[in-house]
């Protein structure tokens, strides 16, 4: 159970590096959009083939649809309701959270993350030892997802030390939402466990196309589609080694 809990932080460690790097240096939009990229490509992958394809293989075509349909359901409408609180734009680099409310920047950037951690514990539930792909999953993507959202809401006048705070209070949230992920499934049926994989799932290709994927266009242009690509192809080998 630690050991979930121990690889649940170092995914959300990630959000802090990134963040770190943004309120350090100026870092360029289109650096920040191609890294985004990369992370959502790598990000895609690993629910192809680490998440949705093995809860399938567990479980069947229904489990699969319920879980990647209630993931999505769920952040599309925790997502709604986060914006009208202040946590719209909240990954974005360009300052656009500048009159935004800390609460819903906090919630929100937790709302991104809890999936991702959730994904990390179900991994040992389903086969006893970490899902190598899936962590390296999260940590790259979470990289470009710190940074984008450390420098825009530095932009926005946030303080240096608010920021750092935020996204280690994240890491933190992260650690504690696969430790609890694993202890609650431990005993849990395949079935069960397909439906959670899914979910989680649904709900962390919602936010790709939600959030990451939009900011990295607007940063990076067309090009944006080769990185993703490369990111793609990195975290599919990683689930073949």
């Amino acid at each position: 159970m630690l050991e979930a809990g121990f690889w649940g932080l170092v995914g959300g460690l990630a959000l802090v590096l990134g963040a770190v790097a943004g309120v350090v240096r100026d870092v360029p939009t289109r650096v920040i959009g191609a890294v985004m990229a990369f992370g959502a490509g790598v990000l895609i992958s690993a629910l192809a083939f680490e998440l949705t394809a093995e809860a399938f293989d567990a479980s069947g075509g229904r489990e699969v649809v319920l879980g990647l349909l209630g993931g999505a359901l769920t952040f599309y409408l925790g997502d709604r309701w986060l914006d009208s609180r202040g946590g719209v734009d909240r990954k974005r680099s360009g300052g656009q959270q500048a009159g935004s409310a800390a609460q819903g920047l906090v919630l929100g950037a937790l709302l991104d993350g809890i999936p991702e951690s959730v994904a990390i514990g179900v991994s040992l539930v389903d086969g006893g030892t970490v899902g190598v792909a899936i962590v390296a999953a999260v940590f790259l993507s979470n990289v470009p997802e710190g940074m984008s959202a450390a420098t825009g809401l530095v932009k926005a006048g946030r303080s240096k030390r608010w920021v750092i705070g935020l996204w280690a209070t994240v890491a933190v949230i992260s650690g504690l939402a696969s430790l609890v992920g694993y202890a609650v499934l431990g005993d849990a049926s395949a079935s069960v466990v397909a439906v959670i994989q899914a979910f989680a799932a649904g709900a962390i290709l919602t936010m790709l196309a939600d959030t990451m994927m939009p900011e990295a266009f607007e940063d990076r242009g067309r090009s944006v589609g080769l990185f993703t690509t490369l990111g793609f192809v990195l975290a599919f080998l990683l689930s073949q080694a």
